[in-house]
């Protein structure tokens, strides 16, 4: 009955419009006070969620990549992928993918890469004679290779999800062979619907052209491998490469770029805050939540049912993929992550799947959920780019859909795509 107050609770809220966080909070107090408990424990779990060191690196990789999104960097870097990609068929659509994966390795969230690159390339593929919804669903979909590369800052709340036993340089280094794997499948699927949609080609300018943007764009790329490296090296930690990514980006566009007005400054600073505020406020109360899920033995109770199923590690994951594209559907990704962990992640390592494996499967799964309504919120930022409803865009989505499925099918169940870039590096 506890686990039905629990969730029902949460269910409920959600389904009226309540902000998540609100609802994760409030049904933490009412399992509380159900179960008899003192209602501090559920301010104790939420300031034990919000003090952990780690996240620290969120609010700073947020900052980081909205400073170079007013300093002109993404504008750049979306120059040297026109002049890299552009000549291929539907050749803006290849340059708006090229584009999402250079810069989600310097922003490390879908939202932010689908407003920056987004808001560079959707009315430029409307002036070059390209659907709107084809615009749209390119954007949204490769804003999604951000979650996989890093810095992603979902990754960092997986690790802190998991107790902390994860290694978050592992998780970065995983994500990089399924992100860019996305990556191809999207431009495959660009290329063919361009072409059945008689979309133009880009004339190609010229190997000397795409040198001189490159060199124009470097000082930003630069940042993927200090990024990246520092961390990967042990040169530093997560937080700390967070801080070298905030000073860089300052240092780029004050110092080389000379393109950052103190207004930029000042509303990428004002927007930090903000974002981090309600981060913390989500990443507190599910703290909350997922301490009560423990003490009520849901993970415990949920391997026991899935072992009744099957005893075959392909069928669970694919019950728990089928699980979690639903529940990212509906939830938003964070907390999702937060509250889920601590359930699936027991019952894939006791069927013998590498934790960082499943690490990168779920966040391909909730990030799929990001272009599903009712609460995907990637979708929503390009559609509102693009000025179209998310009804138009949905209507023909599927073959960008159908490329994510795949690619997370081949993730899945070919753990070698996630793993053996981590063992090189071990």
């Amino acid at each position: 009955m506890e686990t039905l107050v629990l969730f029902g609770t949460f269910t409920v809220l959600m389904l009226i419009g309540t902000p998540i966080a609100f609802c994760l909070g409030v049904a933490s107090f009412a399992t509380i006070l159900y179960i008899g408990l003192p209602p501090l424990v559920v301010f104790q779990q939420m300031n034990s969620g919000m003090s952990v060191f780690t996240l620290l690196a969120i609010p700073f990789f947020i900052y980081a990549g909205d400073l170079m999104v007013r300093g002109a960097i993404a504008q750049r870097i979306v120059a040297f992928a026109g002049a890299l990609v552009g000549h291929m068929r539907g050749g803006l659509g290849q340059v708006n993918i090229a584009a999402s994966t250079l810069f989600g390795g310097i922003s490390g969230s879908a939202v932010a890469e689908a407003a920056a690159v987004g808001g560079l390339m959707i009315p430029q593929m409307k002036a070059g004679g390209y659907g709107t919804d084809y615009a749209v669903n390119i954007t949204s979909m490769a804003a999604l290779i951000a979650l996989l590369l890093p810095p992603s800052h979902n990754m960092i709340i997986y690790s802190i999800s998991a107790g902390g036993r994860i290694s978050i340089a592992d998780l970065f280094t995983a994500g990089i062979l399924p992100g860019l794997l996305l990556a191809a499948a999207l431009m495959l699927t660009a290329y063919f619907v361009a072409r059945s949609r008689g979309y133009p080609v880009e004339p190609f300018p010229g190997f000397a052209r795409v040198g001189w943007f490159f060199i124009n764009s470097l000082p930003g790329l630069l940042l993927i491998g200090i990024i990246f490296g520092g961390v990967r090296s042990g040169v530093f930690t997560a937080t700390e490469s967070s801080c070298v990514a905030v000073f860089y980006a300052l240092l780029v566009t004050l110092f080389i770029y000379r393109s950052m007005s103190w207004q930029n400054f000042v509303d990428a600073t004002l927007g930090a805050v903000r974002t981090t505020a309600m981060v913390l406020l989500i990443i507190g109360t599910a703290a909350s939540f997922s301490w009560l899920m423990a003490y009520l033995r849901v993970p415990a109770e949920l391997t026991e049912l899935l072992t009744g199923i099957s005893q075959n590690p392909i069928v669970i994951l694919l019950l728990l993929n089928l699980l979690m594209l639903l529940l990212g559907t509906f939830m938003d990704m964070g907390p999702t992550i937060i509250i889920t962990t601590p359930i699936f992640l027991p019952v894939v390592q006791a069927y013998g799947v590498d934790p960082v494996h499943f690490g990168v499967i779920m966040i391909l799964n909730y990030g799929i959920g990001l272009n599903t309504p009712p609460v995907g919120a990637v979708q929503f930022v390009a559609c509102a780019v693009g000025k179209i409803t998310v009804w138009e865009a949905m209507r023909s989505i599927w073959p960008f859909y159908l490329a994510g499925i795949v690619v997370l099918g081949l993730v899945t169940y070919i753990p070698a795509i996630s793993l053996w870039l981590p063992s090189v590096f071990r």
